[in-house]
């Protein structure tokens, strides 16, 4: 049984056995390629998340409805990626194997990979919904297979073709855009166009459901670490993660890519945190 975080994110306070929903952070960002400071993510939404109601108009929901734990950050070793990734994998696995869902808080968007390995053990047939600006899909980066640009492809591994379905996606090396449209992975570009088609399509298989904020545009959520313009609004984003919660059966997720650093003002954490609220309000459980 795992242990609650002494400052919890608001309104996850509830026991580990009658929690559905296990919050983890992964404060991790020991690949990042442009600007590092995503492992400040996880403490900082913690605490900022006290600026929120637990009460959601949008959806006429509460936190205080629902039953969900804070297990608190993993003590991730900074100087190996594969260790950092097999402690996600060892928090993931505990959580599962207890019938709950894992929500992992990043974080650099590798740490994933250490959450997908597990979900992929329990449940083979599981597909990818993957919000984002970036491809992510490159084999290696600067001759490194475990980075935060290779994510998805190394997702790919386990998964194969037909199974991963990306939306936002707006750069990427000439190279990924070609991968990804011979077929490997289900390519959306630039928005959430074809994403009610695909849900619906998926039916009731298990669904990872990963966010990568910097699929936001930097206009609206400047603090990321590799911002790109020409994404989409705050209730843009809302509206597709209700569309894929109301459709989906989440078997696990996670948000990632904060890094406030970049944003002193904390509009982008505060941003983090509401949608966190939503994500956590509109799981089906």
């Amino acid at each position: 049984m795992l242990e609650r975080n002494v400052e919890t994110f608001i309104g996850c306070d509830a026991s580990y056995d009658d929690a559905r929903i296990v919050l983890f952070g992964a404060p991790f960002d020991s690949t990042t390629s442009f600007r590092p400071g995503t492992r400040f993510a996880p403490h900082a939404i913690r605490s900022e998340s006290f600026g929120l109601e637990t009460y959601s108009p949008w959806l006429d929901r509460d936190l205080e409805d629902i039953s969900v734990f804070d297990s608190g950050d993993i003590e991730l070793c900074i100087g190996s990626a594969e260790k950092a990734l097999n402690q996600i994998s060892e928090r993931t696995s505990v959580i599962l194997a207890d019938g709950k869902i894992p929500f992992m808080i990043g974080g650099e968007h590798l740490v994933t990979l250490g959450a997908f390995r597990e979900i992929f053990k329990k449940y083979p047939d599981v597909h990818i919904i993957h919000f984002d600006a970036h491809t992510d899909l490159r084999d290696d980066y600067l001759d490194v297979k475990l980075s935060h640009a290779c994510v998805i492809r190394r997702c790919h591994d386990l998964t194969g073709d037909g199974r991963i379905h990306q939306f936002g996606i707006r750069s990427g090396e000439r190279a990924e855009w070609r991968w990804a449209r011979q077929g490997h992975t289900d390519l959306h570009p630039f928005n959430f166009d074809g994403l009610a088609e695909t849900v619906k399509g998926l039916g009731n298989v298990p669904v990872y459901f990963t966010i990568d904020l910097d699929v936001m545009d930097p206009s609206v959520f400047p603090g990321t670490g590799t911002p790109e313009y020409g994404g989409v609004t705050f209730m843009q984003l809302l509206e597709a993660i209700k569309t894929v919660c109301d459709g989906c059966n989440i078997v696990g997720l996670d948000v990632n890519e904060l890094c406030p650093p970049y944003d002193q003002t904390g509009a982008s954490t505060a941003a983090a945190c509401k949608i966190i609220r939503e994500l956590l309000l509109s799981i089906k459980i």
